[in-house]
């Protein structure tokens, strides 16, 4: 039976402070916490609503709908909550091309750009300090299940770029067409922030300015970030 401290528990993790005190965070849906499960994060505990399930989560805790609504982080409850140990960060290597972004702060976006890692086979997504919570429970939905997938470290950002000794290729919305660019085998895309763009901090250790033609009527001011994400990345890959 599921105790106070747990609901109580589980709701605080709502908040980053709460998650950072823990070490935990919460994953809901079945086929997310399947994910979770399968590539290896450590459950603190699984809470189930009792309805049918398509796979076997090991040990669970079933609780009733009141519960589930209070302790869930969705409208609409989908029957499987998980609470998992946060994986320790991944050490960031230079091989083949990583991703990195600066001060992504909408949830959707990062996300969505998680998703895209996976997809196009991006292991290592380097984040700013001011970039949102991979763990804050939208980006969580937003993922569908690529955290399991994707290293995703938290670092300083002008630091990192400092040291590293791949080619940084930074977008902007002034650089050089992207479908004209000869692109290595390995490097860093850097990504900026939605409304700001990259900080001029970093833009010193950018070597190559990369942008998206446009080829409609100059009405549109600039392309979302996941969009941008992953026009580039296709690039890259192509």
């Amino acid at each position: 039976m599921v105790t106070k401290n747990q609901i109580k528990l589980v709701v605080g993790l709502k908040q980053k402070k709460y998650r950072i005190e823990h070490g935990l965070f919460v994953a809901e849906g079945e086929k997310m916490v399947g994910e979770l499960l399968d590539a290896g994060l450590l459950p603190q505990f699984i809470f189930v609503d009792g309805g049918p399930r398509g796979r076997d989560l090991g040990e669970v805790e079933e609780v009733g709908e009141g519960i589930f609504r209070q302790i869930s982080s969705l409208k609409r409850p989908n029957g499987v909550l998980g609470v998992f140990h946060m994986p320790p960060a991944k050490e960031v290597v230079g091989a083949d091309w990583t991703l990195a972004l600066d001060a992504v702060r909408d949830p959707g976006n990062l996300g969505t750009i998680i998703r895209l890692c996976d997809w196009f086979g991006i292991q290592q997504l380097v984040c700013s300090m001011d970039t949102v919570d991979c763990y804050n429970p939208k980006v969580l939905q937003a993922t569908m299940g690529s955290i399991a997938r994707v290293g995703i470290r938290y670092v300083d950002l002008a630091a990192y770029l400092k040291d590293v000794e791949l080619p940084i290729y930074g977008a902007f919305m002034d650089g050089e067409n992207i479908h004209g660019t000869p692109l290595p085998g390995e490097g860093i895309l850097l990504m900026g922030n939605e409304a700001h763009g990259i900080s001029k901090e970093l833009q010193a250790w950018i070597g190559e300015r990369i942008s998206i033609p446009q080829y409609g009527r100059p009405t549109a001011e600039s392309l979302n970030v996941a969009t941008a994400t992953a026009i580039l990345l296709n690039e890259i890959r192509r």
